[in-house]
């Protein structure tokens, strides 16, 4: 089973970067896809991106392509979230996400990930 624990959240200034991480425990050497969301309060957990742990594709929601980086180290069963160029419409709680199952179809959606992180807050500041 799948522990997930993310790191690395905080304030920034519109137009700066921050990295955030999960340690990921448990099977991780089984894993299919992890991923990014994000959610504000009353709003639905919408999806950043996504990465096929094995195989490195990578997906990006429009609103970060060019600015987020998601990329993951093996070695160290951690996911990364490097975001630069960050808005203060990228404020949000930022969860890592992983599955066990091949469903590529699925990788964008929360209804795709069966094991989540504790989240971590964004708060960038215009």
């Amino acid at each position: 089973q799948a522990q997930l624990v993310e790191s690395g959240g905080g304030l920034v200034q519109a137009g700066g970067s921050l990295r955030l991480s999960c340690a990921a425990s448990g099977r991780t050497f089984s894993y299919y896809y992890m991923g990014w969301f994000r959610q504000l309060p009353g709003k639905e957990r919408e999806f950043v991106a996504g990465i096929s742990w094995s195989g490195g594709s990578t997906y990006y929601a429009d609103s970060v392509k060019g600015r987020f980086t998601i990329s993951g180290d093996n070695a160290k069963n951690t996911l990364y979230l490097q975001m630069n160029s960050l808005k203060p419409e990228d404020t949000a709680v930022y969860y890592c996400a992983a599955t066990y199952r091949n469903r590529p179809e699925l990788v964008t959606q929360t209804k795709g990930y069966g094991y989540w992180g504790q989240g971590s807050q964004v708060t960038v500041s215009s």
